[in-house]
Protein backbone atom coordinates (compact mmCIF):
# COMPACT_ATOMS: atom_id res chain seq x y z
CA UNK A 1 0.00 0.00 0.00
CA UNK A 2 2.94 2.11 1.01
CA UNK A 3 3.96 1.94 -2.47
CA UNK A 4 1.15 2.48 -4.21
CA UNK A 5 0.86 5.65 -2.08
CA UNK A 6 4.39 7.11 -2.84
CA UNK A 7 3.52 5.99 -6.85
CA UNK A 8 0.10 8.03 -6.93
CA UNK A 9 1.75 11.27 -5.02
CA UNK A 10 4.82 10.97 -7.79
CA UNK A 11 2.71 11.12 -10.41
CA UNK A 12 0.18 13.99 -9.28
CA UNK A 13 3.17 15.58 -8.15
CA UNK A 14 4.86 15.69 -11.81
CA UNK A 15 1.34 16.49 -13.25
CA UNK A 16 0.90 19.50 -11.25
CA UNK A 17 4.67 20.45 -12.08
CA UNK A 18 3.88 19.93 -15.59
CA UNK A 19 0.35 22.37 -15.66
CA UNK A 20 2.62 24.87 -13.76
CA UNK A 21 5.05 24.96 -15.92
CA UNK A 22 2.81 25.18 -19.23
CA UNK A 23 0.60 27.40 -17.86
CA UNK A 24 3.40 30.21 -17.37
CA UNK A 25 4.93 29.46 -20.79
CA UNK A 26 2.21 29.42 -22.96
CA UNK A 27 -0.81 32.04 -23.11
CA UNK A 28 -4.08 31.07 -21.22
CA UNK A 29 -6.70 30.32 -23.54
CA UNK A 30 -9.50 32.84 -22.00
CA UNK A 31 -6.85 35.82 -22.87
CA UNK A 32 -6.04 34.61 -26.10
CA UNK A 33 -9.64 33.65 -27.90
CA UNK A 34 -12.39 34.93 -25.27
CA UNK A 35 -12.89 37.98 -27.22
CA UNK A 36 -12.98 36.59 -30.53
CA UNK A 37 -15.47 33.53 -29.47
CA UNK A 38 -17.81 36.09 -27.73
CA UNK A 39 -18.31 37.91 -31.16
CA UNK A 40 -18.42 34.88 -32.83
CA UNK A 41 -21.34 33.10 -30.42
CA UNK A 42 -23.38 36.40 -30.54
CA UNK A 43 -23.13 36.77 -34.11
CA UNK A 44 -24.33 33.05 -35.02
CA UNK A 45 -27.03 33.49 -32.53
CA UNK A 46 -28.29 36.42 -34.29
CA UNK A 47 -28.09 34.86 -37.28
CA UNK A 48 -29.79 31.46 -35.90
CA UNK A 49 -32.35 33.90 -34.54
CA UNK A 50 -33.24 35.67 -37.47
CA UNK A 51 -33.58 33.21 -39.69
CA UNK A 52 -36.12 31.22 -37.38
CA UNK A 53 -38.39 34.49 -37.15
CA UNK A 54 -38.28 35.28 -40.79
CA UNK A 55 -38.33 32.75 -42.77
CA UNK A 56 -39.54 29.55 -40.86
CA UNK A 57 -43.42 31.13 -40.42
CA UNK A 58 -43.61 29.62 -36.75
CA UNK A 59 -46.90 31.39 -35.33
CA UNK A 60 -45.47 32.06 -31.09
CA UNK A 61 -48.26 31.27 -29.13
CA UNK A 62 -49.95 34.85 -29.34
CA UNK A 63 -52.90 35.19 -27.09
CA UNK A 64 -56.04 34.05 -28.54
CA UNK A 65 -58.16 36.92 -26.40
CA UNK A 66 -61.07 38.15 -29.01
CA UNK A 67 -59.67 35.08 -31.42
CA UNK A 68 -61.67 32.26 -29.56
CA UNK A 69 -64.91 32.21 -29.54
CA UNK A 70 -66.83 29.58 -28.07
CA UNK A 71 -69.50 26.94 -29.78
CA UNK A 72 -73.02 28.37 -30.48
CA UNK A 73 -75.23 26.41 -27.25
CA UNK A 74 -77.28 23.85 -28.24
CA UNK A 75 -80.57 23.59 -26.79
CA UNK A 76 -81.29 20.47 -25.22
CA UNK A 77 -83.50 17.66 -27.11
CA UNK A 78 -87.01 17.28 -25.94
Amino acid sequence: MLRFAKAALNVSGQGACHVRLSSTHAPEFHAKYSTGLMVGGFAFCVSVWGFVLTQTGITWNLSPVGKVQPKPWREAEE
